[in-house]
């Protein structure tokens, strides 16, 4: 049983597709302002809670979309759905840590790095070709980095830069695994990185003393961010990116990366630094370049936060 079936209509099937996309980035694209709206918890209690709420929502979707567990998915891909769940924990962990301790602007143009860094790491491991032109844009966007943190030369904002790589290159080993895997579909392994995320961070919180009841607000924002921010993006985005080549995909997958500074600016006044916009530009444009240079390409890894 699937809950929502592809139109029969090419021109509509795209036009669906567009919208489906787009509007998983729009949505992948608060979690900075979700992340700033919270008053009291820290990274980990954060990443309990939604990965709570994220666990539940894709554990009914994929039984309403699939008619069958999730649990049976994930033992048809073995390890590799194992691999992929374990670093989207590192990723989420990685990425709200960012989020704090650096700008919203900084953190999601280093998150969009990801693809980059699976270009790379599908080179090393699954032996995949890697075209001429994305060693390109890899090298524009190492430079576009260097610009970014060229100003963070010590303390929290460097960190916070450090952890947003490592929070692009758990995505990219996510994104690696399952092309290992030969997995079509990532919403099990990210149904498993949920789970994956409540053990983890439970036993972390027990391990620091912090406590696993959070304010109604915290709490709330948090449990909102699995279900919405996170959840229904990747609904959305496994919906639209059936009727959409990858070049699309690329491109709008931008869409996450220059709102997400748009609504903390919008809403509590945040702004980025000229070394981050600048590097930012720099960054974008090898993104957008290698997407219209490679059109028959795969579809590019996820990068939530």
């Amino acid at each position: 049983m699937t809950v929502m079936s592809q139109p029969s209509n090419s021109t509509d099937g795209h036009r669906f597709g567009v919208l489906f996309v787009f509007a998983a980035g729009v949505l992948w694209s608060t979690v900075g302002l979700g992340i700033r709206l919270i008053e009291d918890a820290v990274v980990w209690q954060i990443l309990l809670y939604r990965s709570a709420s994220l666990s539940v929502l894709l554990y009914v979707f994929i039984r309403m979309r699939s008619g069958e567990s999730p649990f049976a998915q994930i033992r048809r891909t073995g390890f590799p759905a194992a691999i992929a769940g374990l670093s989207l924990v590192a990723a989420y962990s990685g990425g709200i840590y960012a989020i704090q301790a650096t700008s919203v602007a900084n953190a999601m143009l280093l998150f969009a790095t990801a693809p980059f860094m699976a270009a790379v790491l599908g080179w090393i491991v699954l032996r995949e070709r890697v075209r001429p032109a994305t060693w390109v844009a890899i090298a524009v966007a190492i430079a576009g980095i260097a610009i970014m943190v060229a100003d963070k030369s010590g303390g929290v904002a460097l960190k916070g830069s450090l952890a947003a790589l490592g929070s692009a290159f758990g995505f990219a080993v996510f994104t690696v695994s399952l092309r290992w895997g030969k997995s079509g579909e990532m919403l099990p392994s990210v149904f498993l990185s949920g789970l994956f995320g409540i053990i983890v961070t439970s036993g972390i919180c027990l391990f620091l003393d912090l406590s696993l009841v959070l304010s109604v607000r915290d709490g709330g924002i948090a449990m909102g961010m699995g279900v919405f921010q996170v959840g229904a993006g990747l609904i959305l985005y496994t919906l639209g990116s059936r009727s959409l080549p990858a070049a699309e995909l690329a491109l709008l997958s931008l869409a996450e990366v220059l709102l997400g500074p748009l609504w903390v600016w919008l809403f509590i006044g945040e702004t980025a630094t000229l070394n981050t916009l600048t590097g930012g530009a720099v960054l974008l444009a090898a993104i957008a370049g290698n997407a219209l240079s490679g059109k028959r390409r795969r579809p590019p890894p996820i990068t939530l936060p």
